[in-house]
């Protein structure tokens, strides 16, 4: 079997709200998501998704993803997609990093090996859990009053697990915090996500001030050696994502005791192929996880849900589906969507869902 095509689309993926993130440094309404096509001389296709979460959030962003599929796409085409370490080297090799424009080839040769083999991808990973996945909420409110209404809002949806957007002023934080905590849900996971808004000094201040609450936050600072200079002045578990790019980023990480959680953004890190290796480092540090697309649409939720089939139960704290925070809808329906908080693995060949060509308008680009 051999990649024959690459159709590219570009599709805008408009937010039910407003979304703001680390006390408004960054804000937006739109996502820009980029679907790929990926074609065989067996009549087997394969479909990706990349979506950055914003231009402004990471160095990751929907133009790049375009622009870097066209530089890998001669070097891909003629290449057997069930071998995905195959793929994965000549990506490398043709597009050194840019890993966020590698993830949609990745996941749409996953698709083509799953589809070949006749299962889900989870079960063609080795995993292929059945217990269904919670979904958690991503909580970008700026005041106590609105973190409450759009708490309430997902709690109406059957979500218990929620990520409440913090971090660009200290009492702020603080008081929000403890306004969630007095309101949390018996059995509700919550995760405190800065996004990198906290300096040193700011992160211990809010740690050691809601030490009481036995709270976990996730990227309290913006690089790793920051977390590491913190590390033995406080006792909150920590989670990290933003900074957790790479599997050598996952293996210092676990080396050297800097987080309890890891947060796995599959476009972020390349693809499920990547994905995969940082489980396993997790796993084997008796590190636990939140698995997520960075933004997008079922298709990139399925692929997320997919990865997390293959982590223990135990192990697997919850995932994201960004799905519910999106006005578009690209597959008619189908695919895992939310049933009471929680997704369910699709049993389809392959990823389980693809999306309908009319829905996406002309292609912005074909190879060859």
């Amino acid at each position: 079997m051999k990649i024959t095509g690459l159709t590219v689309y570009q599709c805008d993926l408009p937010s039910e709200h407003p979304y703001w993130l680390s006390g408004g440094r960054l804000k937006f309404d739109c996502l820009d998501a980029t679907l790929v096509k990926v074609e065989t001389d067996a009549g087997i296709t394969g479909w990706g998704e990349g979506t950055p979460w914003g231009h402004t959030y990471v160095p990751a962003h929907g133009p790049g993803i375009r622009a870097g599929i066209e530089t890998m796409a001669p070097f891909v085409l003629g290449l057997d997609p069930r071998r995905v370490l195959e793929v994965e080297r000549v990506m490398d090799l043709a597009l050194p990093g840019h890993l966020y424009a590698k993830s949609p080839i990745d996941m749409a040769c996953w698709d083509i090996a799953g589809q070949t083999a006749g299962l889900p991808i989870a079960d063609l990973m080795g995993g292929g859990s059945r217990t269904p996945a919670r979904i958690a909420s991503s909580v970008g409110a700026k005041t106590a009053e609105e973190t409450r209404s759009v708490m309430a809002r997902y709690r109406d949806r059957g979500y218990v697990a929620h990520s409440v957007k913090i971090g660009g002023d200290v009492d702020h934080d603080i008081a929000r915090i403890r306004d969630v905590e007095a309101t949390k849900l018996p059995g509700e996971i919550i995760l405190y996500d800065v996004n990198r808004g906290w300096t040193r000094q700011q992160a211990l201040r809010v740690m050691r001030a809601t030490d009481d609450l036995g709270v976990m936050f996730e990227q309290p600072c913006e690089s790793l050696d920051d977390i590491a200079a913190i590390r033995l002045l406080h006792s909150v578990p920590v989670s990290v994502d933003e900074t957790l790019v790479t599997l050598r980023d996952a293996c210092r990480i676990a080396r050297d005791g800097l987080a309890e959680v890891f947060g796995i953004k599959l476009n972020r890190v390349g693809g499920l192929t990547k994905a995969a290796r940082i489980r396993d480092v997790a796993l084997a540090h008796g590190i636990d996880m939140f698995v997520m697309a960075t933004g997008g649409s079922v298709l990139a939720d399925a692929e997320a849900l997919h990865l997390a089939a293959t982590i223990p139960d135990p192990h697997r704290l919850a995932v994201w589906a960004c799905q519910d925070m999106i006005t578009a809808e690209i597959a008619g329906g189908r695919g895992p969507h939310n049933t009471d908080g929680h997704l369910h693995l699709p049993e389809t060949p392959g990823l389980g869902v693809h999306p309908d060509q009319g829905a996406l308008g002309d292609p912005v680009a074909i190879y060859p």
